[in-house]
């Protein structure tokens, strides 16, 4: 590649990105649709196989999707959140019940003591009603803000609508796309970027079909777990522990945090304390061993630590599309930096030896 024809590459990568960021409210539902069809085009090449036309295919996928949606809207959403307002409704008790028995317990205990006497459960949940109404009134009007803007509540139908139906046309065009894609890459880097692109989408496909799979799997575990100790709420706290395991670590934390506090405002035993620790325990045990291994496997390669990471790095510079993102780009990364890394080991710079008797940064002795 020539000097000439490296700045033309760095000058359209800078145009491109300069438009990307001009053009990104436009973009993101033409992203959003890419991202649902390149998901759901291998259930729509599965069904190709048993010779039924790829838009009928495309047709069957998304009346799949829009019986689970309806399953998920009728069933599921009312049931958490009937939890949930189970869950906040008990605050008031949760507090009179502390004042009683732990805070004795712990004075008992630990010789903390603590004044009993000091805390009002009244004046607890006063303010913690007062807190969920403050909340509520800032919802309602920002959704009536949002509703009195003409042109958002516009924009904000017309992305609705549109995202299916630009997820329809890309799914059903997929294959067509990809094709032209490859058609018009320069023939000398056509096999190299072909395979990084094979790469990347063995690495995206299994971790994002999988990761899903594991966090509805975990949800499944941590409820039916917590169900059978006796703990309240075990739908709406298995779940969401289930649902924010893409976090390493995450969901095991938030779940221990929400079902200990459950637990001992629901009955201060230390084996009922201790059963449903057992119940994360195992969890997390399954989806170490056995869940993430076989679900996932190993295709993202990336540390637990860089994952942290790459997720707080994507919420910072991106919000919460970044967090959701950090993931799936990780994991395309990581194909890109293990491709370097393999040059980097044939290349001459990797090859170079230092002259022999001779280790840099150490100095040579002469036999006495």
């Amino acid at each position: 590649m020539t000097t000439t024809q490296r700045i033309w590459i760095f000058a359209g990568l800078l145009v491109s990105g300069w438009l990307v960021y001009l053009l990104g409210p436009v973009l993101t539902p033409f992203l959003i649709s890419a991202l649902l069809a390149y998901i759901a085009d291998p259930l729509v090449d599965r069904l190709e196989k048993f010779r039924i036309p790829r838009a009928w295919a495309v047709v069957l996928v998304f009346l799949l999707t829009l019986l689970l949606l309806t399953v998920l809207l009728l069933v599921v959403v009312p049931a958490l959140v009937k939890e949930l307002a189970s869950l906040l409704s008990r605050v008031p008790e949760w507090l009179a019940l502390a004042q009683a028995k732990l805070l004795p317990w712990l004075n008992a205990q630990f010789g903390l003591q603590l004044d009993v006497a000091a805390v009002d459960p009244q004046k607890i949940a006063a303010l913690v009603r007062e807190y969920f109404t403050s909340i509520a009134g800032f919802a309602s009007g920002a959704l009536g803000s949002i509703t009195r803007s003409g042109g958002a509540l516009i924009a904000w139908l017309a992305n609705l609508f549109l995202v299916p139906l630009l997820t329809f046309y890309l799914l059903r065009d997929w294959d067509v796309l990809v094709a032209r894609i490859h058609d018009g890459l320069p023939r000398r880097a056509a096999p190299t970027i072909s395979q990084l692109a094979r790469e990347c989408d063995e690495a995206l496909g299994a971790f994002l079909r999988g990761q899903l799979s594991v966090m509805i799997a975990l949800g499944i575990i941590y409820s039916l777990g917590l169900w059978i100790v006796g703990l309240n709420n075990p739908l709406a706290i298995g779940m969401v522990a289930g649902l924010v395991s893409f976090v390493p670590y995450l969901g095991v934390i938030v779940g221990l945090l929400l079902a200990g506090i459950t637990a001992v405002m629901q009955n201060l035993d230390l084996w009922f304390l201790v059963s449903v620790g057992v119940v994360f325990a195992v969890g997390q045990v399954l989806e170490s061993f056995v869940l993430t291994p076989q679900l996932v496997g190993d295709r993202i390669g990336m540390h637990p630590v860089l994952v942290i990471f790459a997720i707080m790095a994507g919420g910072q510079l991106f919000g919460f599309a970044g967090v959701l993102l950090a993931l799936p780009a990780g994991a395309a990364g990581m194909v890109l930096v293990r491709y370097a890394y393999r040059n980097y080991l044939t290349s001459e710079i990797y090859a170079e030896q230092p002259p022999p008797g001779k280790i840099p940064g150490r100095q040579t002795k002469k036999p006495t």
